[in-house]
């Protein structure tokens, strides 16, 4: 598979037109990586597959061009490690194109695959909220095409579009906060289980 044209001494994708080297993110230091520019151009793309995108499903057309804006887009090689676990995170990915596996390592750090995620999917949400590690790694299974949104432009999104930001929290707030009551209900699943086992 041939490299992006444009790479540093690294590996890393070197910036396109019109993009602002003050609002790199961690994404940008990934080998391999090539930058598309912001997202506006695949609005359509958007559109398409927003049936399947659970964050975006209540943006009007107007308001996802006005989030795209805030967004940049990505292409990763198969194989391409797009999360890593264990890094400290400052970015959410939409993914556009492409399929990646997502993998976390068990208590002996051996890798287990917990699945895949496809077009319409969003990844990396609680590490752009809070900055915390990630939790696992996303792999690219062909070539992917993603838009991120980074804590950076989050902020000034949230200042500068307030109604389209605070829209966003909310739903963002809204997606985490069914995500931990699914694991907590598996929790007590689990638990529930145990408690039979030893009786």
């Amino acid at each position: 598979m041939s490299r992006p044209d444009r790479l540093d001494q690294s590996g890393c994708a070197l910036p396109g037109r019109g993009y602002n080297a003050a609002t790199m993110s961690s994404i940008d230091k990934i080998p391999y990586i090539e930058y598309l520019g912001d997202a506006v151009p695949f609005v359509g793309r958007i559109r398409e597959i927003i049936e399947v995108i659970q964050l975006f499903e209540d943006f009007d057309p107007e308001e996802l061009e006005g989030l795209a804006r805030y967004m940049r887009c990505y292409r990763a090689p198969l194989g391409s490690e797009i999360i890593h676990e264990g890094d400290t995170g400052d970015f959410m990915l939409l993914l556009l194109e492409g399929n990646v596996e997502i993998v976390k390592k068990d208590v002996r750090g051996l890798a287990q695959i917990m699945g895949t995620a496809g077009p319409g999917k969003t990844l990396g949400e609680m590490s752009l909220i809070d900055g915390e590690p990630r939790f696992a790694s996303c792999v690219a299974l062909d070539i992917a095409t993603v838009a991120v949104l980074d804590r950076e432009s989050l902020s000034r999104l949230i200042a500068e579009e307030p109604r389209i930001g605070v829209k966003l929290m909310m739903e963002l707030l809204m997606l985490l906060n069914q995500r931990l009551r699914s694991v907590s209900s598996q929790l007590l699943d689990c638990m529930e289980a145990r408690r039979s086992r030893i009786r």
